[in-house]
């Protein structure tokens, strides 16, 4: 059995791993850790919960040297907000018996406090994309002593639109760095980015992408709309103790809060809601309570649940299937870690089919389908977004034909041109701008002839 010792690691990390109780690296780990120490640039393809965080660290914090600057040899970029506050708690841990400056930084929050903090100095600088190119184009963070760059959850980072800041950020450091990548898949864009900006990084791959874990339970019930979703999600939460630690994915904020509000009338008290909607503090007060124990389960949204470390799922819920076959690897991967086993279950509406079976495609295998329980109501209410939008019509009367197939002439009434009606905003057409022209010039003549 391989441990921690075989890593050869400074008295310090060492003794702080001793505290946290860890005695064997994970697989990620293990196979990662040889090809940072070389000083390659790598590129890890590992599924959610694999211990990503800790393969970068531990190579990272024995390859580094003390020196007497204030501006970061470490730069970890992360997607969101909640994995900057995560990724330097775990950072602080590592580094608790070694003289290291980490500092975090994200939008949202007051960029003038963060801006004294890194003036103090920093060794270690954990940022999302947006917040790190604004600071350093306000040349407060320099990157002269910048020497490895970590981008944790690389393929999310480009899904949330971050590419731009990306490479701009890219375009700053020194050529002369090492790379350090982690996605849990690879995709085209992660692919072009790889080509364009980094030196042949050497793939370290866990599991291939799409590969479904072994320890987790799927299953899926096909769901007419979404109350009946709801009834049937009430349904299995009253008849499955099993059910303590779960996670309820839905894919906008809207429909987080509708759902959190429909589950809120049978289970009070029991469920958080997580979007970007909420406040900083909201959002981390609801994690840290639901970490605890003291929430049986969180609905939240793709973007805020990415990367996070939420310990012990027992089950996740895709309420809606995601919109990239992907994100449902992701969302699975919340539960079933380590030795422990795990539930998934996807409530399929007819308009999510295609979903479905790109899913399928990804993993190679079918969902198993569920019957539908009796006892749980079918609803025919449908709620605004599921309804069918109606085509609008361009409305123009015809004009009628008279006996000899003619057009008839309309009256003079109905000749009348509409210039808006009640509840219209009347907008100034060409022809009402030259009337007020003309009514403007006839007034100075007068006022001239007078």
């Amino acid at each position: 059995m391989s441990t921690f010792e075989q890593f050869n690691l400074p008295k310090s990390v060492q003794k702080a791993i001793d505290d946290l109780g860890f005695t064997s690296p994970t697989p990620i780990q293990e196979k990662t850790f040889s090809v940072i120490m070389s000083g390659r640039d790598m590129m890890g393809i590992a599924q959610t919960g694999t211990g990503k965080t800790f393969a970068y660290l531990l190579p990272l914090l024995k390859l580094y040297k003390f020196t007497p600057g204030h501006t970061p040899k470490i730069v970890i970029l992360v997607p969101t907000r909640e994995l900057v506050v995560q990724v330097v708690e775990e950072v602080e841990k590592l580094t608790k018996y070694m003289s290291v400056r980490t500092v975090g930084i994200f939008g949202g929050v007051n960029i003038n406090t963060q801006k004294t903090t890194v003036y103090q100095g920093c060794d270690i600088l954990v940022g999302t994309p947006g917040r790190i190119m604004d600071l350093t184009l306000d040349n407060v963070i320099r990157f002269e002593e910048m020497q490895k760059l970590v981008i944790d959850e690389f393929d999310e980072m480009l899904n949330l639109g971050f590419r731009t800041q990306l490479t701009a950020i890219l375009a700053m450091m020194p050529k002369k760095r090492q790379n350090i990548l982690f996605s849990a898949t690879m995709t085209d864009e992660v692919d072009a980015i790889l080509n364009d900006y980094f030196d042949y990084p050497e793939e370290v791959t866990l599991s291939a992408s799409g590969t479904p874990l072994e320890n987790i339970k799927q299953i899926a019930y096909n769901v007419p709309n979404f109350n009946t979703k709801i009834n049937l999600l009430k349904h299995l939460l009253q008849n499955n103790e099993d059910m303590s630690r779960v996670l309820v994915f839905v894919n906008n904020k809207k429909i987080s809060d509708m759902v959190h509000e429909r589950i809120e009338e049978d289970f009070e008290g029991q469920f958080g809601v997580i979007h970007s909607n909420k406040s900083q503090n909201y959002r981390l007060s609801t994690m840290a309570s639901f970490q605890e124990g003291n929430l049986r389960g969180l609905i939240t949204t793709d973007i805020m649940a990415r990367g996070l470390d939420i310990s012990n799922i027992t089950h996740v819920v895709n309420f809606e299937m995601p919109e990239m076959p992907e994100l449902y690897m992701h969302r699975i991967g919340r539960t079933g870690r380590a030795d422990a086993t795990g539930t998934a279950i996807s409530l399929i509406a007819p308009r999510e089919e295609e979903s479905k079976v790109e899913i399928e495609v990804l993993m190679n295998m079918e969902l198993a389908i569920e019957a539908f329980p009796e006892t749980v109501e079918v609803s025919s209410k449908l709620i605004e977004p599921e309804k069918d939008r109606q085509p609008i019509k361009f409305m123009m009367k015809k004009q009628k034909l008279d006996g000899d197939g003619a057009f008839q002439e309309k009256s003079k009434k109905n000749k009348k041109v509409n210039l808006g009606g009640p509840g219209v905003t009347k907008k100034k057409t060409h022809g009402s701008v030259n009337r007020n022209m003309l009514k403007t010039r006839d007034k100075k003549r007068k006022d001239k002839n007078k």
